[in-house]
């Protein structure tokens, strides 16, 4: 299953288009989190030559207190996984990809500690889309995945013991710093009484432990474990901890936790104000819906989208009711699932932590910070009950069960591979400027941070095409100017956020003079060429028309 998942992973690590979210990784960690662009044209490998950079860990802290709202171990861990690997972008997924193999190890940890079949486990999270895409990119949700998956597979082995407790904390506190959203499945596992189920072996000596001081309990002893041997595979029983020791494994655990959750602190007091607006405004409904529609995208992709329009409703459909019916099989065999009640409320708890959490997040500060790599942390606990769900099944309904899930999964992570509809949309522009620029400028709007947009368009582009980018602020003439003497200005209409919204009438209002006309269209591109010799002045909107 591991080397399923490195080849998995790494192929979607190289194919997938740059997205904007990376290059925030790779400018942070090359020690320039915010460029300043040059006022006049400049090339794309010019960017790549910025990004090759290394930042020492103190600076990569200090420009994240200042600028962004992220914890640091992710960004500290792949700055030193850069300077070992390389600095291009597919070394950086690179590491995501190994984190990823780490969360599947630890989900086969989780699955022989509950009695699920931990092969399938691994599969089906594996064959989940947001488990895959979040494995794959140059972001720190792999990480915190598998640090989280650890802490827990920690946790259900601590059986009160208080050194294991601790390091259960440490991991899920580690979590939090790697990705602040990780603490929605931490605070789950550290005080659900979900968890509390400690487990002692079936002795194999009547003598060892019980002391069996007579031949009658002797008898006794030998005759229970032959009558249990049949009934109970499994070569553990379970014990449920008393209070005492549910108070101290809950309180260990949270003390492993603390020096994370102070640094986490630390952290988001300076970045709370420097993301205003980046959500839209909380509506309930609003957020059920975006809640249960990438839910059912983080098991099955995005199928809806490779399919024509008329036929888009109907897949979608099928895709809802497939997700329904994983949830109705774990509800009606939720007795059977997991080796204990606790064990797989324990499941379910981290499972359903992820959405609460982001309800809760919106409710609180009135937006609605909800995406699909967001609720990738419940996607290996939903795979984890879904394994357990099927193993309960008769022989041929479960195969006819699986085979229908692992299709449709493997569809979703072929399309996660290959289909544009579900890549951000840098490489295809960058390709479709290519074949228009012929020597000519790139026009490229700034966006809100300067680095998203402009760094996975240079990425994809060829390091000699040269590049132009223009800020929200700018008034047309101004971009008129920076022109220069070019003779083609291709325009990349990539609007993906407020900043670059705004930004796309500027550029066309840059070229909406009589010394301009539009010669050819592409994906999210439009080239011009210059028809007037020697004129490089602004014409204003009244000479053009």
């Amino acid at each position: 299953m591991l080397a399923l998942a490195a080849i998995v992973l790494t192929v979607t690590a190289a194919l997938r288009s740059a997205e904007y979210d990376e290059q925030y990784t790779l400018f942070l960690t090359a020690g320039v989190a915010r460029p300043v662009w040059p006022e006049t044209p400049f090339a794309a490998g010019d960017v790549l030559g910025l990004q090759a950079a290394h930042a020492s860990l103190g600076a990569i802290a200090r420009d994240l207190r200042a600028i962004d709202v992220h914890p640091p171990l992710y960004f500290w861990a792949v700055a030193l996984w850069r300077r070992l690997v390389g600095d291009g972008l597919f070394a950086a997924r690179l590491f995501s990809v190994l984190c990823g193999m780490a969360a599947l190890a630890a989900v086969a940890a989780i699955a022989r500690r509950v009695a699920a079949p931990p092969a399938l486990a691994m599969l089906l999270t594996l064959g989940c889309y947001g488990f895959a895409y979040t494995g794959a990119i140059a972001r720190g949700f792999a990480l915190a995945q598998a640090l989280t998956l650890w802490g827990v597979a920690v946790l259900l082995a601590a059986q009160g013991r208080r050194p294991r407790a601790v390091g259960a904390g440490l991991l899920l506190g580690a979590a939090t710093c790697a990705n602040y959203l990780a603490v929605f499945v931490a605070v789950a596992s550290l005080t659900s009484p979900a968890l509390r189920a400690g487990e002692v072996k079936v002795r194999s000596d009547p003598g060892e432990g019980d002391r069996v001081g007579t031949l009658s309990a002797l008898f006794r002893s030998l005759w229970r474990r032959r009558a249990c041997v049949p009934q109970h595979p499994h070569p553990r029983r379970l014990r449920v901890s008393t209070s005492p020791a549910l108070a101290g494994e809950i309180f260990y655990g949270i003390l492993g936790c603390l020096p994370f959750l102070l640094a986490d602190l630390w952290f988001f007091l300076a970045q709370r104000g420097s993301r205003a607006g980046q959500f839209p405004p909380f509506h309930l409904l609003d957020a059920l819906q975006r809640l249960a529609r990438y839910a059912a995208a983080n098991l099955f992709g995005g199928l809806p989208l490779y399919v024509s329009a008329s036929s888009q409703p109907a897949v979608a459909a099928a895709l809802a009711v497939l997700a329904v019916g994983c949830a109705a099989l774990i509800a009606a065999r939720w007795r059977r699932i997991a080796r204990s009640p606790a064990a797989r409320r324990l499941l379910a708890a981290a499972a359903a932590a992820p959405p609460v959490g982001l309800l809760a997040l919106g409710l609180v500060f009135h937006n609605t910070p909800i995406e699909l790599r967001y609720l990738a942390f419940a996607t290996p606990f939903v795979a984890l009950l879904l394994a357990g769900a099927l193993a309960s099944l008769p022989r041929y309904p479960r195969r006819a069960v699986l085979a229908v899930l692992l299709a449709v999964q493997a569809a979703a992570l072929a399309g996660l591979m290959t289909r544009p509809e579900t890549m951000q949309p840098a490489r295809a522009t960058a390709a479709a400027a290519n074949r228009l620029a012929e020597g000519g400028l790139v026009l490229l709007p700034r966006g809100n941070d300067g680095v998203g947009i402009v760094g996975a368009f240079a990425i994809e582009s060829p390091p000699t095409q040269r590049l132009l980018v223009v800020d929200r602020d700018e008034p047309p003439d101004r971009v008129l100017a920076r022109i220069g003497s070019a003779r083609r200005a291709v325009l990349a209409l990539l609007a993906q956020d407020d900043a670059s919204r705004a930004t796309l009438p500027i550029m066309r209002a840059a070229v909406a003079g009589s010394c301009w006309r539009q010669i050819a269209d592409g994906f999210n591109v439009v080239a011009f060429d210059r028809i007037c010799e020697g004129d490089t002045a602004w014409h204003s909107s009244t000479d053009s028309r």
